[in-house]
């Protein structure tokens, strides 16, 4: 027997409610909703998380000290070239401890160019400290370095790149004419020169601020003291591959050279640290022991000599400074030996796992 029920026979059922209008289609949303909110004035320019996380095509480092004159206007040339590049980049500025308006004008420059990131040390550290926060900061695959005094011409950058795309990780400038004064040429050329024929690294201008390099490298090679000059030595002993390219210099136009002729002989006592920390830093007795075994030699032949001329009585040795000298030598030779066998046995003590270069991997 069915049940009573409300709702008379014949009676449609009511439907559910449905809302009013046709029901909206599913919106895809766009790019900049995708992740991160979309601000309209902000278009055109990379947004923060952008220039900090990735995906960026060249980094250009510029270590600077007192250069306020000469900012705006690098600046200007750095986009007007990077723009015709059609990539994505940024703009790393370090700022050395500058007791100018350097950085209040890298404020100004910051607010209209998202492209820009600064950072100000204390107090002057010095180039070397200045490019190695540089290269830690450096979030792009090709990293330009340049001197913000104008003189390095922004518009080889995009040569420098086409370079090291044949194969190489480094390319080093070359400042072929060089828009210098005389006592900075001569000293510069005596000193590359120098620096060629003791590393075995063929380039003409080690010392030139407009470099290109692999991301690879600077994350590798360490700069720290006054080594910023060598890093193409650094860089090769690493296994890395180093080219040069002749680049346009410019006169000075605005202040004055931040380096005097004192840092010729900081230059030299460095590159006796790259030849030491490259080449024996693993092997301390073939350094010392070979300056050792070269004096003992020149003492044994000295002191020699004199004992042959006392066995055929033709000199007498009490006279004779120079057999205290040849005997100096020996014992200076034998402590240099010495010194080297102890450094052997430290390096062996504290041998750890050593971190290698490694280029390639099949997996």
């Amino acid at each position: 027997m069915p049940l009573p029920s409300d709702t008379p026979p014949g009676t449609p059922q009511e439907a559910p409610p449905t809302p009013a209008g046709p029901a909206p289609l599913p919106q895809r949303r766009s790019e900049h909703q995708r992740g991160r909110p979309h601000h309209p004035q902000n278009q055109g320019q990379p947004q923060r998380g952008e220039q900090q996380g990735g995906n960026i095509d060249l980094t250009v480092v510029i270590p600077l000290f007192d250069e306020e004159e000469s900012l705006r206007e690098l600046h200007q040339q750095l986009r007007a070239v990077l723009g015709r590049m059609n990539i994505r980049y940024e703009l790393l500025f370090i700022d050395d401890g500058s007791t100018d308006r350097s950085f209040q004008v890298l404020r100004d420059l910051r607010r209209n160019d998202r492209h820009i990131r600064a950072y100000r040390f204390r107090r002057n550290y010095g180039k070397s400290a200045a490019l190695s926060v540089g290269f830690e900061k450096a979030t792009g695959n090709t990293i330009i370095t340049i001197d913000a005094d104008l003189q390095d011409d922004p518009g080889e950058i995009p040569a420098l790149k086409r370079k090291l795309d044949e194969g190489f990780d480094l390319v080093s400038g070359w400042k072929k004419v060089r828009r210098d004064p005389l006592t900075k040429k001569l000293p510069s050329r005596f000193f590359n020169y120098v620096t060629a024929l003791l590393t075995g690294i063929k380039i003409h201008d080690f010392n030139c601020g407009l470099k290109a390099y692999r991301r690879e490298v600077v994350k590798t090679v360490k700069v720290y003291g006054e080594l910023h000059r060598y890093v193409p030595v650094l860089a090769s002993w690493e296994g890395f591959r180093v080219g040069e390219l002749a680049v346009n210099h410019r006169p000075r136009r605005f202040g004055k050279t931040k380096f005097g002729f004192g840092r010729f002989w900081k230059g030299f006592l460095d590159l006796l640290t790259v030849l030491f920390t490259t080449r024996f830093f693993r092997r301390p007795l073939h350094f010392f022991g070979m300056i050792g075994l070269l004096v003992m030699f020149a003492g044994a032949v000295i002191d020699g000599w004199l004992v042959v001329e006392k066995i055929l009585n033709l000199t007498s040795l009490s006279n004779r400074p120079l057999f205290l000298i040849g005997t100096m030598l020996i014992i200076v030779g034998v402590q240099f030996f010495s010194i080297g066998l102890l450094g052997e046995m430290v390096s062996k003590a504290q041998h750890r796992d050593e971190e290698y270069a490694i280029r390639e991997v099949l997996r």
